[in-house]
This record gives C-alpha cells, structure tokens and sequence, in this order.
C-alpha cells in the first residue's frame, strides 16, 4: 500500500483547498494518511479530519517546537484524549512528540529541560496506552534514543530520519521504522540517500511532512501535499534500483508493522484506488 505516514493536513495551508488535496491524493493512488497533532488545540480537529475521508488516521501529541506554548493542564488533557479515543481504530499512535535540538531558543536552559519533562511523560503515556510514537529527532538522536531505552515503548516512526547509520540501527533495534520523505529526493542529500539504499525496506517508510520538506520537483510552489509520496516513491525505487511496486509494498507492510492498529483502518477501505506504476 502507498501511505504518507507523516502530513499536517490540518495545516492552515490547505484551508482553501483541503478536499481538493485529499483527492489529489486519492487519484495519486495514495492508500492511507495519517495526520499527527501537535498541540492540545488540535487534538479534536486532527481526530475529526481523520474520520472525513475513508483513508485517514491520527495521531494524538505535544510537539517539542510548541511546548512553551504547552500549559501546566497539557499532559492531562492528552491523557484524557487518549483514555477517550483508545478505542477509536484510528488513533494509531502518540505525536508528533520528540526532541527539537536545532532550534536555538528551544534547545537549551528552561526551554530544553521543558522539552526533555514533557517528552518523557508523553513515553510514559504510550506505554501505558500501548501505543507507538511519531518522533521528531532533530539534531537529538542520541538523546532520544537514550530516552527511548528507558521507557520501552512498543516502537513506532523515527519521522524524517538524518542521523548516522548507527543511530538508525539503533531506532531500529528498538522496534522502530525510519521516515523518508522529500528531502530524499535532491541528489546532495547523500546522507539520506545513503540511508535510504542501505537500511532494508521492511525498516524504512515513506511520507511527505506535508505541507513541509517540498521534494525536489517543488521547490518553486514550496507547499507539499500528500500526492507527492508518490514521485518520493519513485525516487526510492530509483535509488535501490527496485520496482516502484515492490518499494510500495515493502515501505506499506513497514508502516502497518510498526503502527499495527493502522491496519484495520486501511483494510476497512473498502475501495482502494489502483497505483499506476
């Protein structure tokens, strides 16, 4: 199956064309979407949009760029969301949570140890709701990982993974699938790329960040949308010099390995689109 494991189709970017997009996606042959929150004032309206459209799923977190934004009452309202909708088939993980260390303001003094509190509690929320995780791991692998470890957490996605490949094996060994997205798709990112021929498929899952991380072919409309996994797909393919096919079906059996209570929802679906390859 074609999944973007990974787009803010809530995003205020699609405000004027969100059906259209969602059907753009469709017609690309794009199987399942799955829309992490990012704050309490999201949760209900990622759940909402998720339930819109046959292929939608969400996730339900706190992502470390807006946790300043995160009040005292934040961890409680997730824990109620998640004790509310654990029986929904298509709350299928925690996130987007993780570790921002790129952004300066954030990654260091109060902001960071703000980071580092709610990170861990939202672990401690998958693992008692026997969840996965979406997870942000920018410039903070070893950190995460360390975190991880602790916790023990059933897995989940590292999403839009550049770390070493002994980071990545690590992630791995921990249970977890490795996101490849637009930033795959420019010949300079030989770090991604090198990742990307050489973790196996049954480890690696493809998505678009949606509207972020344009690949290659948009850089002068800038905003991404869901249908361009498809072309991230093809490039991937290319790469590892394999048929777009068997890349769909490889990175489709990762997600819903990783991310197991995806699978009824997409199999529910009754009418899935054909991929033309």
């Amino acid at each position: 199956m074609l999944l973007d494991t990974h787009c803010h189709l809530d995003a205020a970017e699609f405000d004027s064309d969100r059906l259209q997009v969602i059907e753009r996606a469709q017609a690309s042959g794009v199987q399942g979407l799955l829309i992490p929150a990012v704050e309490v004032a999201n949760f209900d309206t990622v759940r909402l949009l998720a339930h819109s459209f046959p292929q939608g799923a969400y996730a339900l977190g706190i992502h470390p760029m807006y946790v300043e934004r995160a009040d005292e009452n934040a961890l409680q309202c997730l824990r109620d969301a998640l004790k509310t909708h654990i029986d929904d088939p298509r709350l299928i993980a925690v996130g987007e949570i993780g570790l921002d260390f790129f952004v300066p303001e954030i990654s260091s003094g109060a902001p960071k140890e703000k980071q580092l509190m709610i990170f861990d509690a939202q672990l401690k929320l998958a693992k008692e709701f026997d969840l996965p995780v979406l997870l942000h791991v920018r410039r903070s692998q070893d950190t995460i990982l360390k975190h991880l470890r602790v916790a023990g957490v059933r897995g989940g996605i590292a999403h839009a993974f550049n770390g070493s490949f002994q980071q990545a094996r690590q992630f791995i060994e921990l249970g977890f699938a490795l996101g490849m997205g637009g930033a795959m798709t420019y010949a300079r990112a030989l770090q991604i790329r090198r990742l990307a021929t050489d973790i196996e498929l049954a480890s690696l899952v493809l998505e678009t960040d949606a509207p972020d991380i344009a690949p290659e072919w948009m850089t002068q409309s800038r905003r991404n949308e869901p249908s361009q996994v498809k072309g991230i797909a093809e490039v991937m393919a290319d790469i590892r010099q394999i048929t777009v096919a068997s890349l769909i079906k490889e990175t489709g059996d990762a997600a819903m390995r990783v991310c197991p209570r995806w699978r009824q929802v997409l199999t529910d679906y009754s009418s899935p689109k054909r991929i033309d390859i």
